[in-house]
């Protein structure tokens, strides 16, 4: 539960407020309603809730709200973990495991993709970083940072090389060198900057065809405070290539709370992390029942 109290006061406390009210009268499914649009979970879920509720405070002789909140928690939870893998940690038992890490600039996938880095070696893992992104300098020496203060090698070519063969090369890295897992920074790509989507295929064609397909996680970090743009990102990016996972970031700084509800119901891809800050610690393992708990908790 304390994993969301960041984002307490972002959305969760109107819903927590309003099972707290006194009786089912139209102004409470309205705002009800109105607070599950806002929160991004999207209109068909909002929408469905609400009448899935009505229908069960009738059937249970429900007298008021604090009676029907666990009902109403069951069914987010349910929703969340209809989606396979959601809120796991990534299945590290092959070796090299690598993850291709993919997003619009801004997301913060470059940073994901260090304090996943972190987070691996802490556990004795052993892991090499790419850097993928050659069109900025800028990513490099970020990822050069990060495995600097964390003890990992960083595979890295000029700039403006070819992407896929820095992948490649690291690829044969971490394979060389009996590394647990490959995490592969990429550019921000962006769905009107075709070429930069192509790069993205190749170096996920390149990968596929050295790893094999039970080895490679792509892994699509999202700016949470985006909502529901960043299920359109998340629709462009799963048509270039599939999409495995997705990492939430900023996820302390949204009232788009909601989104992962979201995702879940369109997109069948779990979530597995979120982000909750800057330092490494902050990129938690999401879960769907703290999650839903903490909607209802004042």
């Amino acid at each position: 539960m304390a994993l969301f109290s960041k984002i307490f006061n972002k959305w969760t406390k109107s819903v927590a407020k309003l099972f707290k009210s006194n009786s089912f009268d139209d102004a409470f499914w309205d705002e009800l309603e109105e607070i599950l649009i806002t929160g991004d979970t999207g209109l068909s879920f909002a929408e469905e809730t609400i009448i899935f509720l009505k229908q069960e405070a009738k059937s249970k002789k429900i007298k008021n709200p604090d009676e029907l909140k666990n009902i109403f928690v069951d069914k987010i939870v349910n929703e969340l973990n209809s989606v396979p893998g959601m809120g796991e940690d990534f299945n590290l038992n092959s070796k090299p495991y690598i993850l291709l890490m993919i997003g619009v600039n801004g997301s913060g996938k470059t940073t994901s993709a260090g304090k996943l880095a972190k987070k691996f070696k802490s556990q004795g893992k052993k892991i090499i970083m790419s850097a993928s992104d050659t069109f900025r300098a800028a990513a490099v020496e970020q990822l050069k940072i990060w495995g600097e203060n964390s003890g990992v090698r960083v595979i890295a070519h000029s700039q403006g090389g070819d992407p896929a063969a820095v992948a490649f090369d690291s690829w044969q890295a971490a394979k060389s060198s009996n590394a647990d897992v490959l995490i592969v920074d990429t550019a921000g790509r962006l769905h009107d900057k075709h070429n930069l989507m192509q790069e993205l295929n190749k170096i996920h064609r390149v990968l596929l065809r050295e790893a094999g397909e039970k080895n490679l996680n792509t892994v699509l970090v999202l700016d949470s405070m985006l909502g529901q743009n960043s299920i359109m990102q998340a629709k462009t990016f799963n048509e270039i290539i599939p999409v495995n996972s997705i990492i939430l970031t900023k996820y302390d700084n949204t009232s788009k709370g909601g989104v992962i509800i979201s995702i879940a119901r369109d997109l069948k891809i779990p979530v597995r992390y979120i982000g909750l800050g800057e330092k490494a610690e902050d990129l938690q393992n999401f879960s769907p029942e703290d999650f839903a708990q903490a909607l209802i908790k004042i």
